[in-house]
Formats: C-alpha cells, sequence, structure tokens
C-alpha cells in the first residue's frame, strides 16, 4: 500500500501561493484580458451608482429602451471596478482581476496537494488555470473565482469528514449574490452536495444530524441571497438569459467550441476519461452527475469551460489521488503546528510579492481595453460635425459609447435588450434579413452610425442616397445622413480614411 501523502513539508505549504504568484503575473501580461467593450459599462455604471449612491433600477444608458427596468445585478463588482479605476486606471482593474485569477488558483492548489500526490495535483491545477484562462477577461465573473473555490472547497471538505457546511459561508455567499448571477449555480452546488452528504452518511442518528444541518445551511444560503437589488427576482435571471436562443447564438461567449480547433478542455477530458477507463476513477452518482452537468454546460456555451476547470477538480481530487495509488490525508497540526504557520507566513510574502510584481510589471500593462472596441477617432470625428442624433451601433462598439456618455443603440446588456431587439440588431448589421437595414434606420430615427468595417452594413450605407461616409479606420466606420449635415449652418468636414 502506498504512504499516505505528507502535507507537512514546506515544499507543499509553499507551492500554492508560489503558483498563485505565477498565474497573477501571467495575468498581468495578457494581452487578451481587455478584448471586448464591457469593461467600458461597467465602469461607467460603478461611477453612476458611486455618483447616485443608489443601485439603477432602470436603463439611463440608451436611447432605443430609456426609463426599462433593468437592475445592476453586479452592482458591487461594477463598484469595485470604478474604484480601481479612479485609484490606478485600467492596469488597476487588471491587477484585481489578476489577482482574483491567482487566489483562485491558490486556493485549488491547496486542497488538491491534501488529497493527491504533488505531480497529480499540479497536473490538475496546471488544466484548471488552462481552461480558466479561455474566460479570463475584465468581467465581474473572474472577481468570484476565488469566492467559488473558496465555497467549493469548504464544501467538499464538509462533505467527505462527515460534518456540517461550515456557517461563514452565508456572508461569502451574499458577497457573491453581488458580485454576479452566478450564484445560483453556488446554490445548486450546495444542493448536490447536501445530498451526497446525506448519502454516504450512515442510516440512524448521524444522517438525521446532518440532513438538518444542511437542510438549515440551504435555507439560510437562500435567505442570504435575497439581500440583493432585486431580491428574489434574480433568481430569474439566469433562466432568461438561458432562454435567449437568439442571444446565445450571436454572442460568441455563449456559443459552443469550435473542436476543429484546439481546445483546453480536451486536456480534460483526455485525463479524466483516461482514469476512468483503467478503472482508477470511481466517483459517487451524485459526483457522476454534478461532473456531467458541468461537463454538458462546457460543451454547449464555452464560456463554461472556466466554470468546469474550477470546480470539477474540487469533485475529482480525492478519488483521482484514492485511484491514482495515494491515500491522502489532511494537515496534520497535532504535531508542531508548522503548517499553520507556514501558510500564514506564505500568505503574507505572497500578497508583498504580488505588490512588488505588479509595481515592477505595469508599465509593460495595457493601458486601456484594446483599439478594437474603442472608436475614439470615429467618434471624434463625429462629433468634430455638430450633427446630433440616435446611432445605430454595432454589439461590441456600445461599452466605450456609455462610457463617454453618449446613449446607445446596443451594448453588452444583452439581458435587458431581450432576444427580438438582439436579433433585430443583428439582422441588420450583417444584412440577415432583407430589408432589415432600412426598416430600423427609419424606425429607430437614426441620424449616424459606428459599425465595424467588417460589418455589411457599413458597405451597404454607401450605396444609399440618403448617407454619406464620414470616416473610416480600422476600428469603425460612421454614417451620416445627408439632409442631417446640409442642416448644420457650420461647413461640415470631408469624409475621412485612416
Amino acid at each position: 500500500m502506498s504512504p499516505p501523502v505528507s502535507n507537512a513539508s514546506p515544499v507543499r505549504a509553499l507551492l500554492p501561493s508560489l503558483a498563485g504568484l505565477f498565474v497573477f503575473t501571467l495575468g498581468l501580461l495578457d494581452p487578451t484580458v481587455y478584448s471586448d467593450g464591457d469593461p467600458y459599462w461597467h465602469v461607467a455604471v460603478g461611477e453612476w451608482i458611486v455618483a447616485q449612491r443608489t443601485v439603477p433600477t432602470m436603463d439611463v444608458w440608451s436611447f432605443t429602451f430609456p426609463g426599462l427596468a433593468w437592475t445592476a445585478h453586479e452592482w458591487l463588482s461594477e463598484i469595485a471596478m470604478h474604484a480601481a479605476h479612479v485609484a490606478g486606471g485600467w492596469p488597476a482593474i487588471q491587477i484585481a482581476m489578476s489577482a482574483a485569477f491567482g487566489l483562485s488558483i491558490t486556493i485549488l492548489l491547496h486542497f488538491l496537494l491534501e488529497r493527491m500526490s504533488l505531480a497529480s495535483a499540479v497536473t490538475l491545477a496546471v488544466i484548471a488555470a488552462s481552461m480558466m484562462s479561455i474566460h479570463y477577461v475584465v468581467r465581474p465573473h473572474v472577481l468570484v473565482w476565488p469566492i467559488t473555490a473558496l465555497w467549493m472547497a469548504a464544501l467538499v471538505q464538509a462533505t467527505e469528514t462527515r460534518r456540517p457546511p461550515p456557517w461563514w459561508l452565508i456572508p461569502v455567499l451574499v458577497i457573491w449574490a453581488n458580485l454576479h448571477a452566478s450564484f445560483t449555480l453556488a446554490l445548486g452546488f450546495a444542493g448536490a452536495l447536501a445530498l451526497e452528504a446525506w448519502s454516504v452518511s450512515e442510516a440512524g442518528p448521524e444522517r438525521t444530524r446532518l440532513a438538518r444541518q444542511w437542510s438549515l445551511f440551504l435555507a439560510l444560503a437562500t435567505l442570504g441571497v435575497l439581500i440583493n437589488p432585486r431580491g428574489v427576482h434574480a433568481f430569474t435571471h439566469a433562466a432568461g438569459v438561458m432562454n435567449m436562443q437568439a442571444t446565445l447564438a450571436i454572442v460568441g461567449e455563449w456559443q459552443s467550441a469550435n473542436f476543429q480547433r484546439f481546445q483546453y478542455i480536451l486536456i480534460w477530458l483526455g485525463l479524466v476519461l483516461t482514469v476512468a477507463f483503467t478503472g482508477r476513477l470511481r466517483l459517487s452518482p451524485v459526483r457522476i452527475v454534478f461532473v456531467l452537468g458541468l461537463l454538458y454546460l462546457a460543451l454547449k456555451h464555452q464560456r463554461y469551460h472556466a466554470l468546469l476547470g474550477l470546480v470539477s477538480p474540487f469533485l475529482l481530487a480525492r478519488p483521482l489521488g484514492e485511484g491514482l495509488g495515494t491515500r491522502p490525508r489532511p494537515f496534520d497540526t497535532a504535531a508542531d503546528g508548522a503548517p499553520p504557520r507556514l501558510r500564514l507566513v506564505t500568505g503574507a510574502i505572497g500578497m508583498a510579492l504580488a505588490v512588488l510584481i505588479a509595481v515592477a510589471v505595469r508599465p509593460r500593462m495595457q493601458a486601456a481595453p484594446a483599439a478594437a472596441v474603442t472608436p475614439e477617432a470615429a467618434i471624434a470625428a463625429y462629433q468634430a460635425t455638430g450633427v446630433t442624433g440616435n446611432v445605430f451601433n454595432t454589439y461590441e462598439l456600445g461599452g466605450y459609447l456609455i462610457f463617454r456618455g453618449i446613449p446607445v443603440f446596443i451594448d453588452g446588456r444583452g439581458d435587458m435588450y431581450g432576444d427580438a431587439f438582439m436579433k433585430e440588431a443583428a439582422d441588420a448589421s450583417w444584412l440577415r434579413v432583407p430589408h432589415a437595414l432600412d426598416s430600423l434606420l427609419v424606425r429607430r430615427q437614426i441620424g449616424w452610425t459606428l459599425l465595424r468595417p467588417d460589418a455589411p452594413a457599413a458597405e451597404l450605407l454607401d450605396h444609399l442616397p440618403a448617407w454619406t461616409r464620414l470616416y473610416t479606420d480600422s476600428v469603425a466606420v460612421v454614417h451620416v445622413r445627408r439632409d442631417l449635415l446640409a442642416a448644420r449652418p457650420t461647413t461640415t468636414p470631408a469624409s475621412v480614411t485612416r
């Protein structure tokens, strides 16, 4: 029989912090972290909340649906992003996101090392970090990664030790519920692990006691998440988004991954299937359904690759450790208390090193979101004409318009706009339906357009007599109605191309 895993060595105590620092550094240098326009509108919403001292309950940023009911359900994340932006600009927000990514890996690897050999734990953590990197962008979901890791670690630990879940997780979940809408998944995870805790406990008083304690925890957790601006309606958000079939087909991250190209999830599948086929992976029925559910979400929507990568190792760690020939045991603190002291010291050192790394790396970080979602020159060219009117913009460019205080046609808040409107915008931008663009321009009283250069609508506008191309560069194309230009008393600039 192989010896149990020893967790009292300095190497095993240091490794999680070192791994977290490595991931933190890579996150600071990631050139794709600002690849979409959503950070712009998240920061703008955070600024509005701070200025108004309330959470918006209606739309104040679009001209298409002014006053429409919409609550900023990620308000706490948006305040944090705005505060970071005020303190240190866009690099400061990236530092916060990188810290969240690194901390989540630290928590995960610490958990794995208590249940697996060093090589197995590191391998699983590397796969997890790789899958999470697919959805590592400056958006609120990254801020809840360490909370997700903490939630899973504590609940799985409670299940495996036949104990009730720790009550301090309730306020953690309340924070989660105000950072990101994925808190509904947290309740589902807790329910599944409560079922496993009940099923593996011995029949009799122990099972009754655990059932009562887990039921109370679930009840308090459900009540706790009601402490949010939307109240009970927060539970319907995820279901509403998942039912937006047209929107899910339009937004890239909600589509299935293209397996004609390499995907990190293939490594995860290969590892799990290889160990399973050799008969060395034995999961409880609850964990089988749990893991298959995560896999289903990841195969259906590529944004869930990150969730599968982060959550599944907590469910697979002990079964994999046992199947690969190790007998894991938790940290032994009875002997000399060294591991807790080591963890405290390494945590403090890790925080200090993170600050030093951030200071050293900051000059090489992105100063702002990607140029492809920042149509600054295009907007300047339009504003120089003095023309005013409603804008028809492509989805990706709406965030920057909000950041600049310009009422938008559409932006990343697809949950507010709804399926029908998202389809209307896509049909007009990409000419999917005959005359969709002409109809939209009239019905929405559009005065100018801000479109991606590859949008077919931009080329069609060149051939419509009522419109003229004002500006072109690699980021955006601006068209303006000729009658609006003619109505201005001042001379308008000639069309510009860059």
